[in-house]
């Protein structure tokens, strides 16, 4: 049996529990089963793994010579400056699960003059989570979650060779198996949840999606680069302007600041920067609709993901695709709430969901025994 461990927050961390939205996909009303993922509105999460970054990690091989150098002369100064620019969740994997994220944006990484295969998460620094632990932790969400749908977006790949690419594929298949969604499909929830397909993973790597066909190309995730709410609004804009992909995409809200930028705000940080814009952010979504046409959006992610009711706004956007007629279905979707008890837990709402995804997956145990 795998054994795994259990992965920590960084000490001194307060956040607000949000266990909202654990089985939202399950409550959103029948007319929506059949329209593809890419249609509805997702919210992500923006480098889901920072909130294990290791305190005494060096800096990643994949960033600037300059930041590596000054991290290396003037440790005691630069480090807890690099680590207030690069924590951007404080949620934990599960705990950003029950809160209804659906899209995972996940850095990973080989480090440096390790000869093990294992691997990391990255984001300037490299975490104390293990990429296989946080895998096996998601497959036991999935198992109580049978009716939830994820995607995992694997992307930058740091200090990866041939051979970790290969472990890691296999780590992936081995752990999702019959729950990984192919992408030869259109991904309804309706079709999903008939075949048993809980994940759909987005890998960065031609070479392996070529020869897999369980992964499925890179998913485009428009990235501003930008410090404040109004460049990155208009930067959103304009990509919105150009029309959207045919597939699934992510609209990103995260800012970002580069180290010149980050030198010149030595006392601020990712989360101050983020909790000032997120008000005008949060005005941004409430406007926007999921949908075909050209404007509309598929998923949003963003950093601090359960601040300002990011995740809410985000899936309330669905309303807008459903007919005037079944507009009140929506309403006991955005007030459900997980109950705190296991016993009281709520089961999906398509109890024939539930019953014909348990019914294929039996089927499929059969068969392969």
């Amino acid at each position: 049996m795998k054994r795994k461990k259990k992965t920590k927050k960084h000490p001194g961390k307060s956040t607000p529990q949000c266990h909202e939205f654990a089985y939202w996909m399950s409550h959103l009303p029948e007319c929506l089963w059949t329209i593809p993922l890419y249609n509805l509105s997702l919210p992500g999460s923006h480098d889901a793994m920072t909130y294990s970054l290791d305190e005494t990690s060096t800096v990643s091989v994949n960033e600037s010579k300059l930041l590596e150098l000054m991290d290396k002369h003037m440790h005691c100064i630069m480090h807890p400056i690099i680590l207030r620019w690069c924590i951007t969740q404080e949620l934990t994997l599960l705990e950003q699960l029950d809160a209804g994220i659906r899209y995972f944006d996940l850095r990973i990484a080989h480090k440096p003059d390790d000869p093990s295969t294992t691997l990391h998460f990255v984001h300037m620094l490299y975490t104390t989570a293990v990429v296989e632990d946080a895998l096996w932790d998601i497959l036991q969400w999935l198992k109580a979650h049978p009716c939830e749908v994820i995607i995992l977006a694997f992307r930058n790949f740091d200090g990866l060779d041939e051979e970790h690419h290969r472990h890691l594929v296999c780590c992936i298949k081995k752990i999702f198996c019959c729950r990984l969604c192919p992408r030869n499909v259109v991904p309804t929830l309706q079709h999903m949840w008939a075949h048993g397909y809980q994940v759909i993973v987005s890998y960065e790597d031609l070479l392996q999606v070529a020869h897999n066909p369980e992964l499925w190309t890179a998913i485009p995730y428009w990235w501003g680069n930008k410090t404040t709410a109004k460049k990155l609004i208009q930067y959103l804009e304009l990509r919105k302007s150009g029309g959207r992909s045919g597939g699934l995409f992510v609209a990103g809200i995260n800012l970002t600041g580069d180290l010149a930028y980050i030198l010149g705000h030595l006392h601020c940080s990712i989360k101050k920067m983020t909790l000032r814009a997120l008000p005008s952010l949060n005005r941004w979504i409430k406007q926007q609709r999921p949908g075909a046409e050209k404007d509309c959006i598929n998923i949003i992610a963003g950093d601090f993901i359960e601040r300002n009711n990011f995740v809410k706004n985000v899936i309330s956007l669905n309303e807008k695709l459903i007919p005037k007629e079944h507009s009140s279905d929506m309403l006991h979707l955005i007030s459900f709430r997980k109950s705190t008890s296991e016993k009281n837990r709520a089961l999906p709402s398509s109890q024939e969901c539930f019953e014909e995804f348990v019914s294929n997956k039996s089927k499929k145990e059969e068969n392969s025994s």
